[in-house]
């Protein structure tokens, strides 16, 4: 049955009336039901968050283990397989199951927030895209628990390896499929923020008003939607390679392994600014906050922003210096990838100016948002060097490139969502983090780092090869990657410490008041935690920085507040989305035909059944999805909560 439900905020007054068209539909507003059925872009953007950072952890746990084997000559903590498993799970755990989605939970939870929306454009897809990732996320992680192992080919999955001569059992088949899930995911997600942020800003929110961090959500899910079709392909074929016997890449059949080169890094390097993007966004809201200014160069930042994404296409075979590309085709990326860092660079001396006169407040937050300008500096002066071929045909596969790309997506990315977290932590539960134990993270958190990556820019200089699982004593190695282990547990210990504040903060830490820093953007002008419905009256923006705004023009906002309220309550007052379980049960479905395809034995008499089975169960959950319609509740706010 179908139900159209009016109620009040308090939910003392109720009027159902029920047709038929829908077979079954959750009510619960607690319990486990209540997070499985979910369509609240909050409550999306916490699970994104919860998954993300637990597989940041299973990733941590991947390196810790790396660097054991690496701390001292012939060691043999690890054997050369697991070596290979060992790394391959890593850079795959990282940079898909942990920062990917822990963008994603902010551009989920924040970005509807900051242009005035009470949700996302298509809240079940929404669910559908998370329920999604989790399937890919179990599919890939699998071969922990079989006699196959892990994925072993290295998380760019270069050809032949991935072929069946050289990895015959299951391990790359979970490789390829939980990434297919996870594209699925991305694209079904970028696609509603796209059709949100074009369509759901709140009056008044213009384009060139737009916080920097919802503009960097959007420029991410273009990158995604443009980037993913080539991984998709590259995909596709390596699994009719595998599973078909098909040629794309079996060079004795006539294909060509370098194309899966050419596909992934069509993807690969756009998706380095998917990854540092969000991050941008994040360290933009901050500056301002704690420089008790505005953001210098609004416009210069967005459109460096957009710069940046779009030269990113345009530098992939960069990567490829040393595979005989020839003189004019190196010269071209060559050129491109120098030009990409001129957008970055404006960005940097954009962040500069911000804090250049300001009244800076050192908090947490903008601890880490400086962090993350000096690392993602250093790593983008080493990657400068990659840009010279030269250069880079000395340092290919060495642990300075090792060096180079943590420093921009640990020193980046990681450095800008942990500000992130920091900075929107009151918001999300309405409690304070201790400012000691924060700072005390950020600084544990930095050494060790540094501690850890910088010693690698010598390791490579002095010929050390990456993805290598032990070195003889008497090559000149022994310290630095000695130094580098010590490193990376005083970086576990910060970790650590961080997430354990954070998980004391949200059961027993300070409950704070709204708008703790007395921030700019709209997402601080509605209580913590936000209600279901976000907004109880539709904002109105007159400026650039929208709560700032509202805070010396209060007399003029609350009419307007008024007037909306009275529009609102003339529609029957807000119109919210009901829970639904039928986004999980197509995803559920997905999950069951990526194992059927890519972890079953007993050839296609086992996989087709249970891959047309899962099909089906897809489709079921779709054509149910379909059918629920786009009806939903009607929710009346209070009229203390109408004032605030």
């Amino acid at each position: 049955m179908d139900a159209t439900v009016k109620t009040s905020f308090t939910g003392h007054e109720e009027e159902t009336q029920t047709r038929a068209g829908v077979f079954w539909r959750p009510t619960a507003k607690t319990g486990l039901m209540s997070w499985l059925t979910t369509v609240d872009h909050k409550r999306i953007g916490f699970l994104y968050g919860v998954f993300a950072l637990f597989f940041f952890l299973v990733g941590g746990v991947e390196a810790l283990l790396i660097r054991l084997q690496l701390a001292v000559p012939n060691n043999d903590v690890l054997t050369a397989q697991q070596y290979n498993e060992m790394f391959t799970m890593h850079g795959t755990t990282m940079i898909f199951l942990a920062i990917m989605p822990l963008s994603a939970a902010f551009f989920n939870y924040i970005m509807p927030l900051q242009i005035g929306a009470r949700d996302v454009a298509f809240p079940r897809l929404n669910a559908f895209s998370l329920w999604t990732f989790v399937a890919g996320a179990i599919i890939i992680n699998l071969g922990w628990f079989i006699k196959d192992g892990a994925p072993d080919g290295g998380w760019f999955g270069y050809a032949p390896l991935t072929s069946k001569t050289f990895s015959p059992d299951h391990s790359i088949d979970m490789w390829v499929m939980g990434l297919q899930l996870l594209g699925v995911a991305s694209i079904a997600a970028s696609l509603n923020f796209i059709v949100t942020i074009i369509n759901m800003r709140a009056p008044g929110m213009t384009m060139m008003r737009l916080p920097v961090f919802t503009w960097m959500t959007l420029i991410t899910a273009f990158l995604l939607i443009l980037s993913f079709p080539a991984i998709t392909i590259a995909l596709v074929e390596l699994m009719m390679d595998r599973l078909f016997g098909t040629s794309f890449f079996e060079i004795s059949n006539g294909g060509m392994p370098i194309l899966w080169q050419h596909l992934f890094w069509v993807f690969g390097h756009p998706e380095v600014y998917i990854l540092i993007l969000p991050a941008m966004g994040i360290v933009s809201e901050i500056l301002p906050t704690f420089s008790r200014k505005p953001l210098f160069g609004y416009p210069i930042v967005v459109f460096s922003g957009a710069t940046i994404g779009f030269l990113g296409f345009a530098v992939w075979s960069h990567h490829m210096f040393t595979t005989g590309m020839g003189t004019v085709a190196t010269a071209a990326f060559a050129l491109a990838t120098m030009a990409i860092a001129v957008p970055t660079g404006v960005k940097i001396f954009n962040w500069i100016g911000t804090l250049w006169g300001g009244h800076l407040q050192m908090r947490t937050p903008m601890m880490f948002a400086l962090g993350f300008i000096w690392m993602f500096m250093m790593g983008g002066f080493s990657g400068i060097m990659h840009s010279a071929a030269p250069a880079d045909a000395q340092q290919q596969d060495s642990y300075f490139v090792i060096a180079h790309f943590h420093y921009v997506l640990i020193g980046g990315s990681l450095f800008g969502l942990l500000a992130g977290i920091h900075y929107w932590f009151p918001l999300m539960f309405g409690r304070k983090v201790s400012e000691f134990w924060g700072k005390l993270s950020f600084w544990v958190i930095f050494i060790g780092f540094n501690t850890t990556f910088f010693p690698m820019h010598f390791l490579g200089l002095n010929g050390m090869p990456r993805r290598t699982f032990t070195y003889d004593g008497n090559l000149g190695w022994n310290s630095p990657n000695l130094i580098a282990t010590i490193g990376a547990f005083i970086l576990g210990i910060g970790v650590a410490i961080y997430f354990g504040v954070m998980i004391y903060t949200y059961f027993k830490g300070e409950k704070i008041r709204r708008d703790p820093w007395d921030a700019r953007t709209l997402e601080w002008s509605i209580p913590n935690p936000p209600p279901e419905y976000n907004f109880a009256v539709t904002p109105t923006v007159h400026a650039r920085d929208a709560f700032w705004y509202e805070k010396h023009h209060q007399a003029e906002i609350a009419q307007e507040k008024a007037a909306h309220a009275k529009d609102d309550e003339a529609h029957g007052g807000i119109h919210m989305p009901f829970q639904s379980v039928y986004p999980l049960v197509a995803s559920v479905g997905l999950f069951i035909m990526g194992l059927g395809v890519a972890v079953l034995g007993g050839g296609a008499a086992v996989k087709l059944p249970v891959s047309i089975a899962g099909i089906f169960i897809m489709l079921v959950g779709v054509y149910m999805w379909a059918h629920e319609g786009n009806e939903g509740f009607h929710i009346h706010p209070d009229k203390e909560d109408l004032n605030s």
